[in-house]
């Protein structure tokens, strides 16, 4: 088949009711077969789609692998050109596979693509996770066309054209198969969160590229398995964003100029969220103070299991500044000195 469109379902029942049928509607044959994966479901899940859906393919799982486990565990079983992971809370519109296949058909240099994301819920704003294409700032700080930390644009076509990103969104992000086997799939070691940056960042090192397709469109509910308010989101956000700089940061062995400067970066890094979670601790905020404390401890021991990609690419940039959607500076500073719009922002 040309693309398999797989939705990695946790105890997401509601959504699949809502969100299954439009994506079967608007997901030609000849482009793709839509495909459920369940990871461990409790909710009545796959008692729903053998009874509502028997002619959809549904892989089941033992128990939740998280986001990465259970896509790679996925990928195994299908036989695709294209992987299309999607979540259960997307609304996809007519013509969104379309666009993203032909795009890449068309660039064979585009390895990963997404479309442009708006929000369910306020369908005239870009949605928080991914909006219309992903970067990243010299510390690690994601970012995006449409959304810079908690400030969402409205949509008014600004961002339609194409574009080349750092990173896309895990939330409907397609690659080429052949991509994903090289790059055995999602770090499992993320567990959730952050994964698809990372699996971009070592994408673009083996030499693909990552675009934005905003002529294909979905909308996004986001926050369908973990809300944005849980203490555990914000731990696997941060644990995860030291792991991810930590893998694909510039890495010599030795007393080297370059190992100096990725430790200088991550130093400068924990520093930033030793600060917030000073911020957490004097609001009171008492779980998620220790949340961020846990995911400075936790990754200490996950870093030791790491694949350190720039050590197997072996790059010396201190920061991959010639990569499309890297920012050599601090988009936190910018945000608190007024520019919070991505058009504001300068990346070269």
């Amino acid at each position: 088949m040309k693309s398999a469109v797989v939705i990695l379902n946790w105890n997401g029942k509601g959504f699949l009711q809502k969100y299954l049928p439009v994506l079967l509607k608007y997901t030609p044959p000849e482009y793709g077969e839509v495909i459920v994966a369940d990871n461990g479901s409790t909710d009545g899940s796959v008692e729903f789609l053998k009874e509502e859906y028997p002619d959809t393919r549904l892989i089941v799982f033992d128990k939740n692998y998280g986001f990465t486990g259970g896509y790679n565990r996925a990928f195994k079983e299908i036989d695709a050109e294209y992987y299309i992971l999607i979540n259960s809370d997307i609304r996809v519109t007519d013509g969104w596979i379309e666009q993203l296949i032909d795009f890449m058909e068309r660039h064979p240099d585009a390895g990963i693509c997404m479309p442009k994301i708006l929000s369910e819920a306020e369908p005239g704003k870009f949605e928080y996770a991914g909006a219309c294409g992903g970067f990243i700032d010299r510390y690690g700080y994601p970012f995006c066309r449409g959304r810079i930390l908690s400030e969402i644009e409205e949509d008014e076509g600004q961002y339609d054209t194409p574009m080349e990103i750092f990173w896309a969104s895990g939330a409907c992000m397609a690659v080429r198969s052949s991509i994903y086997k090289q790059l055995y799939g999602l770090d499992e070691l993320f567990f959730a969160h952050m994964e698809e940056i990372d699996f971009c960042w070592r994408a673009k090192l083996m030499g693909y590229h990552v675009w934005s397709v905003p002529q294909s469109m979905v909308y996004h509910v986001g926050g369908g398995a973990l809300p944005n308010d849980s203490p555990f989101k914000l731990y696997l956000n941060y644990r995860n964003n030291l792991l991810m700089l930590y893998k694909n940061l510039p890495y010599r062995k030795g007393k080297g100029r370059h190992l100096l400067r990725r430790k200088s970066l991550l130093f400068a890094r924990m520093l930033l969220d030793g600060a917030s979670a000073a911020v957490y601790l004097l609001q009171g905020k008492t779980e998620s103070f220790k949340a961020v404390v846990k995911a400075h401890k936790d990754y200490r021991k996950l870093r030791k299991k790491s694949r350190v990609s720039s050590r197997i690419i072996g790059y010396t940039s201190s920061f991959p500044k010639y990569m499309a959607g890297a920012y050599n500076r601090s988009i936190i500073l910018k945000f608190f000195t007024g520019r919070r719009k991505f058009s504001q922002i300068r990346l070269k």
